[in-house]
């Protein structure tokens, strides 16, 4: 039966000019979240939404399994300073994690700061966090909504007392505390026009110093460019206290700069150091005047080098780390080595190497997965890290520098018989012979009989990769019988900057293609049913599903686009969007448009086409992609619909992009994605 969806006006009179060609964009009023007309449209669909989600006959189930998986301890790597430990705990459904200090790394400790204490609804979280040297003050970040927008504050961390220091209007900036502990350095942008605090331009970012019990009004510049409103700048003091280093970044493109500040000899003057935009440059740590960088520079699948601030001709530089076959992801340096961080086939290898480049071994791990975080710099000799899989929640270990020792101290229960799931990696021909590597995740006893549900997770882009996670709606989707599959698509990082190159700017349709070669080999090789393969990411993966069910509709049993980037002709005129060029190209740019034209999502639906059930998921306060992409899309899909599959949209109120989204919304959120994945492509029945 045809679903009768809520009233859209559709007005006919917005019209633009690309480049001489007109192109209608009728839902431009829903790019407004917070007009009164869009506020009535969301409460509509979110009603129907809600109304045909409550058919499905399992998501009281999904929901209480989902609940009781998530009410588990868990915990993050822990870091030293001044010979205190902190750590990030969650007791399982705690809205937002939570900062603890303790004495050693292993011990109980008590809770430095619980951000749960500052709102009623758990929807202010923490964002960002920087410890003094000699670990006696903590700044730290709040969001609000899910926001981008940082608020910093400064609390004793002897006392748990707050020192009265409030930052303001910080943004896409972390805090690097000068070495005495007297403040701390961060970037920001101008406070914006409330109208415009969730979609207007993030342009001219200002690098600041905040001194402890001064006003921000009063904090002295330390840089900007007005000359150069894209540049971004991330600072790092280095562990000895003797430079500021300065990441000048430029939206997200892999390519910066890197300047610095003397702060010993000229602690006023910002000095370029490699100012060239050739390549990433990352610092991984330093050695008196040596900087140790992670670049691409003539190294597509990375290297580090070791740079003298002294002299820091490239004539000078010292390559201490060769490329190799596999991509160094990142790289730490760690009491007197450095510790690289290799992308084997998208899972993760741990190699040491001496400060002379020579390998002195490596961690082993447990099996193929990810390492998310690692803790530990210059003078430690312990260092931490976090593993997890598909199957296996994250792991905290403790490494021993000296004896080589690697131990467990805290490991998270999964809820599930890990034993009954298998995880294989399979090499997909795409549609140009190139290899693309598919995880396909299932229970033991569900065979390739050409009967499944199967769940395609991608990406690809932004040379971010995909390496194992540990989901508890994707075990909930395993146990209900379905087959997970996580697609490591051309765009991503899995492979260095030519995988990277190979799915962005004129080469992006080839990360949809790939996609839907994935998708297509679910089917032949009988994973899935024909129509019982659904397509899903998030944000840059949004508009990956997006593109998915645009264009092989009927290859798709479901699509779940979620907060997508969808508008590809308007994404950078909102927020950080501009900052997306690097990978999609510039709509403005008369090449680019054709790009974009043919594969934007919203100007490839088509009237009287029956698409595929469709469920969109955004948030009202999304200041990363605006919520004006999903609304406008979900609008036109469903006007646009020639079939009788549902289009909803599941709208959040009072949350962003994702982070800091509190742990009873990310609950409720993935429970509804769940049933209804369940429910159209018929685990609801089985």
């Amino acid at each position: 039966m045809t679903m009768r969806y809520p009233d859209a006006r559709r007005d006919e009179s917005v019209v633009d000019d690309y480049h001489g060609e007109k192109v209608a964009d009728p839902y431009r009023w829903l790019e407004d979240a917070d007009a009164d007309e869009t506020r009535a449209w969301i409460t509509q669909q979110n009603d129907l939404t809600q109304s045909w989600l409550s058919q499905a006959r399992s998501r009281d189930a999904i929901r209480e399994r989902l609940r009781r998986l998530t009410d588990r301890p868990r915990a993050g790597a822990p870091w030293q300073r001044g010979g205190r430990w902190f750590q990030l705990r969650n007791t399982g459904l705690q809205n937002q994690d939570v900062l603890w200090t303790m004495p050693e790394p292993d011990a109980e400790g008590e809770v430095l700061l619980d951000p749960n204490l500052l709102s009623n609804d758990g929807t202010v979280a923490l964002t960002g966090l920087a410890v003094t040297d000699d670990g006696s003050t903590v700044a730290y970040a709040t969001s609000t909504a899910g926001s981008d927008w940082m608020t910093w504050r400064v609390r004793d961390t002897e006392t748990g007392q707050e020192l009265g220091d409030t930052v303001r209007w910080s943004k896409f900036s972390g805090a690097a505390w000068a070495p005495d502990g007297s403040g701390f350095y961060y970037a920001r942008y101008d406070e914006p026009d409330q109208s415009q605090a969730f979609e207007g331009i993030n342009r001219n970012q200002r690098l600041h110093f905040h001194r402890l019990g001064t006003p921000q009004a009063d904090d002295p510049l330390v840089y900007e460019r007005p000359d150069q409103p894209e540049w971004g700048f991330a600072p790092t003091v280095t562990t000895n206290g003797r430079y500021l280093v300065i990441e000048v970044w430029q939206g997200t493109e892999r390519n910066n700069r890197l300047y610095v500040v003397d702060l010993a000899a000229d602690p006023q003057t910002v000095v370029p150091l490699l100012d060239d935009f050739d390549a990433a440059y990352h610092l991984v740590g330093s050695d008196g005047d040596v900087l140790y960088l992670r670049t691409d520079l003539g190294a597509p699948r990375g290297r580090i080098v070791a740079v003298d601030v002294r002299r820091p001709d490239r004539e000078h530089w010292r390559e201490v780390v060769a490329e190799a076959d596999e991509a160094l992801e990142r790289a730490r340096l760690i009491g007197d080595r450095l510790l690289g961080v290799y992308l084997h086939h998208a899972a993760h290898r741990l190699r040491w190497f001496a400060l002379d480049g020579r390998p002195i071994g490596h961690i082993e791990l447990p099996s193929a997965g990810a390492v998310d975080a690692i803790t530990g710099r210059e003078g430690d000799r312990t260092c931490c890290f976090t593993f997890t899989t598909f199957t296996e929640p994250t792991v905290v270990y403790r490494h021993d520098m000296d004896s080589g020792a690697t131990e467990v101290i805290h490991r998270a229960e999964a809820g599930i018989d890990i034993g009954a799931l298998v995880t294989e990696q399979h090499f997909i021909d795409s549609t140009d012979g190139a290899k693309v590597p598919v995880f396909v995740v299932h229970r033991r006893d569900v065979a390739a009989d050409g009967a499944n549900a199967a769940w395609l997770y991608g990406y690809g882009g932004f040379q971010i990769p995909l390496t194992p996670m540990f989901r508890t709606d994707w075990l909930v989707w395993l146990e209900l019988g379905g087959v997970l599959a996580v697609a490591n698509l051309r765009g991503g990082g899995e492979y260095g900057q030519a995988w990277h190159d190979a799915g962005r700017l004129a080469n992006k349709q080839q990360v949809f293609d790939d996609a839907i070669a994935v998708a297509e080999w679910l089917v032949a090789q009988g994973w899935a049913a024909p129509r019982r393969v659904a397509i899903n990411g998030g944000s840059n993966g949004g508009l990956l599903a997006g593109a998915c069910l645009t264009q092989r509709p009927e290859l798709f049993g479901a699509a779940v686009p979620e907060v997508g980037v969808l508008d590809m002709l308007r994404f950078h005129k909102f927020t950080i969007g501009w900052g997306w060029v690097s990978d999609y190209g510039s709509p403005d740019d008369p090449e680019h448009f054709a790009w974009l034209r043919e594969y934007s999502p919203l100007h490839r639906v088509e009237s009287g086409v029956s698409y595929p059930p469709t469920l969109i998921t955004t948030g009202d306060h999304d200041d990363r992609v605006v919520p004006g992409h999903s609304f406008k899309f979900a609008a036109t899909l469903q006007a646009a619909q020639g079939g009788d599959a549902p289009v909803l949209i599941r709208v959040e109120t009072d949350a962003g992009h994702g982070a800091g989204k509190p742990t009873d919304k990310i609950v409720a959120e993935r429970a509804d994605v769940v049933a209804f994945l369940a429910r159209v492509l018929g685990l609801d029945d089985e």
